[in-house]
């Protein structure tokens, strides 16, 4: 039977033919419904729309998170396999497709991805074991298509995010979605039970394999409707949706259905045939492996999974039943077999054979009660009767297997001398009232059943279990027993509290609650307590990981049904679903308090997107006291808990944090848990969120830097200070001496005060005078940092650092922020910069060389060592000295670039006339009143400072930007020669610098935008061309004495093969850069005519330099063909 969205009109006969509106609503019609005129009416119907065909639609795929949940793990497993080779691979090709399709490439960031998931699986097959970890070749094989082919799906599912195709060719992509629905099923199923089998073992592989092909059969194999098809509006009735705009035919329904059912079996056979009848379990397996999955299938047809059988429902429901009791037989006798009798055979207190047969009683018939009230066979008086006498004998026979009584006899009094005795049949009365409320919906006979039940489960427990006087996970068994017996009462208690009226929901809501803390409280003892004592030393699990994981989302599965049915209240889903997630923090870490941690901090953490949920969207959800309140508790709660806090931390590192990391994860959590807060309630005010990102960056500087916190000023525990004064320490690690780290105060300082001025929480934007002093303050504190940490031996450096970064902190933000008199006072400020760097880089050398120099006049010996030391001192300073001013440039370089974009731009704009003073007067009169004063102060020191007195003072901008961008470029060069011996890897990186450079008219003439790829093309070119006849130069000159033709030397042959082939190479670069220059489209096929050119100096040169030269002449060639054609479909498409 179909969805009742997808069924047929025929299927729905209480859907009205003709529609008539309401005249109470204007414009929004209701419909009335009116009973059939005819079947063949439905039949005409049904046909002309069954006859139509659905037409293509181009939209956005809409189930991407079916596949998302099927192809990610996979993808994730494969990526594990593949390794390094695989993560590069795919690295390289979606930077490669992300470029391209920024620059609006569609076509060539769809071959990218494609050629980076081919270059992925070819990295595959090279660097992963897949197919030599099989003993079987064949087994290897398979193993490799199947990874091949998820490649494939992945590239499939890739393929329908890019809409031209949809557009340009929309058959395709049906087929696609098809190829998708069809095959992912089969191959998640596959990678999934590969990946389980990888962890837990190959010994119930068949059963992983059976649930994976269930879950993904319920995603995939349910009828769907196709994302690219819709149907006429009015050529179908009643709302049908005809069979070609699902996604499957009936070809891929039945192949689905088959794996489902055969699937699981036929691996289990293929991979257990030694053992497959050596005992009745395992005969059992087989038989649980088939008529399970055919038992979930049948279930499935209640929402159209057999449609591709019959669309006549009388014929789906026959199959089902009859089919359904069948298999319900085999696994009901399969599971005594394989579960009862061989997990639980100690409780069964009545011998062979009548066991069996009262086995069989209570679960056969309890299995058929349940699934002829599933069906809904119950509903007349016949039914209702056979149904509550079976009830009442799967109880009395379910009650004589575990030996309870029953008969009960109770003495009521006496009669005549002799005592009156009641005998009751307790667990039979039980059951018929469970039937009574099934069948008459009465809520005092539920309620009769749990009392009853409860006296049972009592009995039982304290008949078993009461008498064993023994401790487990730091508990007594008795303990135990009370807390098992108060969760089961109250888990047969809340489904009676939950039907009840709605005014008595509260007591549902106590009842769960206290249930998820009970099971909290189990599983944490039997979980977390034997992890901390025997965890390793026992192969046995007391409570394996899976009964967590299955229990907290069994739990979430019930609390969102309950509240979807509006059972319970939001705040009850609030704490329910708190207390059941930090269930999942016991997986990750051993320690005791660890879940109810997780369980207070979720409560404090989740308040604002669970309990703000149903207000209006108009208004802020949450009142602003209320913001602060949960702020507040949020940060009592992180530090009421830091001792769990320091347990992670000391899990993770493997020995006690120090305690500027702990005061930073507490720092930074408490942020992370305000984000909520911020972007749900006040995502409208700004000052919250430039607070939150502060709290943030404080508590990630304090991560990284880890300053230290004096002792005074920190609370440590009993259990901080154990760790950090365990004797173990200095014998495992050793005494480790560090440097004083407290400049990084400094550099936490300045970091936030950047924030705080970016963020507008210190308005330098505003005031020359604060402007002034921020600029100078940090300068002064980033060049006290650097001088410290860097550079604390050369005292009389650090002035000379100090004056550095203060004045490249004055130019940066008074470029950023100009004032009056700035643009006349930078150039100087930058002058002064520039000349302080031969005079810094000098120095430091001098300095130390003298210091030398007196050390012997004085009489002491300097050994060569200390010698050799200095001089290595030197040139270390010197080298650091040279990423500082590489560093201080590039920063000018790109405000620089920044600023005369904005320029630019606000000069565009100042061209708009009345449009933009409108625009202005407008931002004006939203800037709010208490920043009024600053604006004003702001204009009238400004006043006369427009943005045509900014160009003309400003002319030096371009030629300061240049200069900065050359010097950059230049350090980086020399520091590449110094620290790798010229890497020719590294001018891929430093090239990208120059796209830093203006047009000015001193330096760059005739420089524009389109001309700003030409210098990066043009500085890899030479790079590299100078670099290969430096190469063959010293392997000529340096390698050898002579000319002479020596054995295994180089030569003149070598010199002039590798120049030949250098020249060969020369025309594909000469075209590109060209080509970059002028930026004009190439009619002809002259680049693709200079790839053969490049061919010989890929293969025959000695230099690799050479060949890395004519690799690019191949890639710039095919890069110019397929920009000119862009540039031709472009224009193509513009006329």
């Amino acid at each position: 039977m179909l969805p009742p969205e997808l069924n047929p009109r025929s299927f729905r006969p209480y859907i009205s033919t003709t529609t008539t509106p309401s005249p109470s609503s204007y414009g929004t019609p209701t419909y009335t419904t009116t009973p059939s005129p005819s079947p063949s009416s439905f039949r005409s119907s049904t046909d002309r729309s069954i006859n139509s065909k659905s037409r293509f639609y181009p939209a956005n795929f809409t189930h991407n998170y079916r596949i998302a949940l099927a192809l990610i793990p996979c993808a994730a497993f494969l990526v594990d396999l593949g390794g390094a080779f695989v993560i590069a691979a795919l690295t390289i090709g979606l930077m490669v497709a992300y470029v391209l399709d920024l620059i609006e490439l569609k076509s060539g960031s769809f071959m990218a991805v494609w050629f980076s998931l081919l270059s992925a699986q070819v990295a595959f097959f090279f660097s992963s074991s897949v197919i030599s970890d099989f003993n079987s070749i064949a087994l290897g094989v398979i193993a490799g298509l199947l990874c091949a082919f998820t490649n494939f799906l992945i590239g499939v599912w890739a393929s329908l995010q890019f809409k031209f195709i949809q557009i340009e060719y929309p058959a395709i992509v049906v087929a696609l979605e098809k190829v998708l629905f069809a095959c992912v099923p089969i191959i998640a199923s596959s990678i999934f039970t590969w990946a389980a089998v990888s962890a837990v073992g190959m010994v119930n592989s068949g059963y992983y394999l059976m649930v994976f092909c269930c879950v993904f059969y319920w995603l995939f194999s349910i009828p769907r409707v196709s994302s690219f098809k819709t149907r006429e509006k009015g050529g179908y009735h009643g709302g049908e949706i005809p069979e070609d705009s699902y996604i499957l035919g009936e070809l891929e329904s039945c192949l689905h259905t088959l794996v489902l059912v055969f699937l699981p079996l036929m691996f289990h056979v293929a991979s257990h045939y030694a053992v497959m009848f050596s005992s009745w379990g395992s005969v059992c397996d087989l038989f649980l492996l088939f008529f399970i999955p055919f038992l979930f299938q049948l279930y499935a047809s209640t929402r159209g999974a057999l449609w591709w059988v019959t669309k006549n429902d009388h014929q789906v429901r026959s199959i089902r039943v009859v089919n359904g009791a069948i298999a319900l037989v085999v696994v009901v006798i399969c599971l005594e077999v394989r579960v009862v009798f061989h997990a639980f055979g100690r409780y069964i207190q009545v011998p062979a054979p009548l066991n069996y047969f009262l086995v069989t009683t209570t679960m056969l018939g309890g299995a058929a009660a349940a699934g002829a009230y599933g069906v809904g066979m119950v509903s007349d008086a016949a039914s209702s009767f056979i149904f509550t006498a079976l009830a009442v004998v799967v109880s009395a026979a379910g009650a004589i297997v575990v030996g309870f009584p029953i008969l009960l006899i109770f003495k009521s009094g006496t009669l005549s001398g002799y005592e009156k005795k009641k005998f009751v049949p307790l667990p039979s009365v039980a059951g018929f009232y469970l039937a009574r409320f099934f069948t008459k919906k009465s809520l005092s006979s539920y309620f009769a059943f749990v009392l009853l039940g409860s006296l049972m489960v009592t009995w039982f427990v304290m008949h078993n279990y009461w008498d064993l006087n023994i401790w487990m996970a730091g508990m007594s068994l008795k303990s135990f027993c009370k807390l098992i017996v108060g969760c089961v009462i109250l888990a047969m208690t809340i489904p009676g509290l939950a039907v009840m009226p709605s005014k008595y929901q509260y007591l549902a809501e106590i009842g769960l609650i206290i249930h998820a803390l009970l099971l909290c409280n189990i599983e944490n003892h039997f979980f977390s307590y034997s992890n901390v004592y025997y965890y390793g030393f026992d192969d046995d699990v007391m409570y394996p990981s899976y009964m967590v994981v299955m229990t907290t989302f069994v739990g979430l599965a019930i609390v969102r049904r309950l509240s979807v049915d509006n059972r319970i209240g939001s705040k009850a889903v609030w704490v329910l679903t708190c207390l059941y997630c930090s269930k999942l923090a016991m997986l990750v870490m051993a320690s005791n308090s660890v879940l109810w941690v997780s369980a207070v901090l979720l409560l404090a953490v989740t308040p604002p997107v669970l309990l703000y949920k149903e207000r209006s969207r108009t208004a802020s959800k949450m009142k602003p006291w209320q913001g602060y309140a949960h702020a507040v508790v949020i940060a009592l709660s992180v530090w009421f808990f830091r001792e769990t806090i320091f347990e992670a931390l000391q899990w993770w590192n493997g020995r006690p944090p120090s305690d500027g990391l702990l005061l930073g994860s507490c720092i930074l959590l408490i942020g992370l848990a305000c984000i909520p807060i911020v972007s749900l309630h006040f995502s409208h005010v700004m000052a919250a969120k430039r607070c939150l990102v502060l709290v943030i960056a404080a508590g990630t500087l304090f991560i990284l830097l880890q300053p230290p916190i004096p002792l005074s000023s920190t609370y440590h525990s009993d259990l901080i200070k154990a760790a950090r004064q365990s004797a173990d320490d200095l014998s495992i690690y050793g005494f480790m001496g560090s440097k004083p780290t407290w400049p990084s105060w400094l550099l936490i300082v300045a970091i936030l005060l950047t924030l705080a001025a970016v963020t507008s929480v210190i308005p330098i934007k505003y005031i020359v005078e604060l402007r002034t002093a921020y600029s100078i303050a940090m300068g002064i504190t980033i060049g006290i940092y650097i001088s410290l940490e860097y550079f604390l031996q050369a005292t009389v450096l650090h002035v000379l650092i100090i004056v550095t970064m203060v004045c490249t902190s004055v130019f940066v933000v008074f470029t950023h922020f100009p004032s009056t008199s700035s643009t006349k006072l930078l150039p100087w400020v930058f002058a002064m910069l520039v000349a302080l760097f031969p005079v810094t880089y000098l120095l430091e050398g001098q300095v130390r060389i003298n210091k030398g120099i007196l050390l012997v006049e004085s009489g002491e010996a300097v050994e060569e060592e200390n010698k050799l030391a200095t001089l290595l001192a030197i040139e270390g300073a010197r080298t650091s000295l040279l990423g500082l001013y590489a560093a201080i440039f590039m920063l000018i370089a790109l405000e620089v670039k920044f600023e005369l974009a904005s320029l630019m731009r606000d000069k565009l704009i100042e061209r708009g006339g009345p449009r933009h003073s409108h625009s202005v007067q407008t931002s004006s009169a939203s800037v709010p009143p208490r920043l009024r004063f600053m604006q004003q102060r702001r204009a009238s020191s400004v006043s006369t400072f427009t943005i045509k007195r900014m160009t003309a003072e400003g002319a030096w901008m371009p030629a300061v930007g240049n200069v900065a961008t050359v010097m950059s470029f230049a350090i980086c060069l020399i520091l590449n020669v110094n620290l790798t011996g010229g890497s020719n890897r590294a001018i891929f990186f430093l090239a990208p610098i120059l796209l830093l450079l203006n047009q000015d008219a001193d330096f760059v003439a005739g420089f524009g935008d389109k001309q700003r790829y030409f210098p990066v093309t043009v500085v890899i070119s030479g790079y590299l061309v100078f670099t290969a006849l430096y190469s063959i130069w010293e392997d000529v000159w340096l390698g050898n004495s002579g000319w002479g033709l020596e054995i295994g030397g180089a030569d003149w042959f070598f010199a002039v093969k590798n120049l030949a082939l250098l020249v060969l190479t020369f025309p594909g670069h000469i075209l590109f850069n060209r080509f970059v220059w002028t930026y004009s489209k190439q009619a002809d096929s002259t680049p693709l005519l200079s790839i053969p050119l490049n061919l010989p100096s890929v293969i025959l040169t000695d230099v690799i330099q050479v060949r890395i030269l004519a690799l690019l002449g191949v890639i710039y060639s095919l890069a110019q063909t397929l920009i000119s054609r862009q540039q031709y479909i472009s224009g193509l498409k513009y006329i």
